[in-house]
């Protein structure tokens, strides 16, 4: 961040502390609405495609149920 004239080092550290707050809020919004969407498809049985190794793999609901679950029993 480039120092205006007239603003002091400890604005500028406050500044940088919120918008880092709000790219890691920003960040969390968009991780949750995209689980969101991906949880819908699989509810109303739709599949979806998504990029792997340089690839598009569509998945069916059973295999995005599965993902989830390994994810959810890596995180745990």
């Amino acid at each position: 961040m480039k120092m205006q004239p007239g603003i002091k080092s400890e604005d500028k550290k406050m500044a940088e502390k919120e918008l880092e707050l709000l790219s890691r809020k920003i960040d969390a919004g968009v991780k949750a609405a995209i689980a969101a969407a991906i949880e819908r498809h699989r509810k109303l049985g739709q599949s979806i495609s998504i990029m792997q190794n340089g690839k598009i793999v569509t998945l069916t609901p059973d295999e995005i149920l599965e993902i989830q679950n390994q994810e959810n029993n890596a995180s745990q």
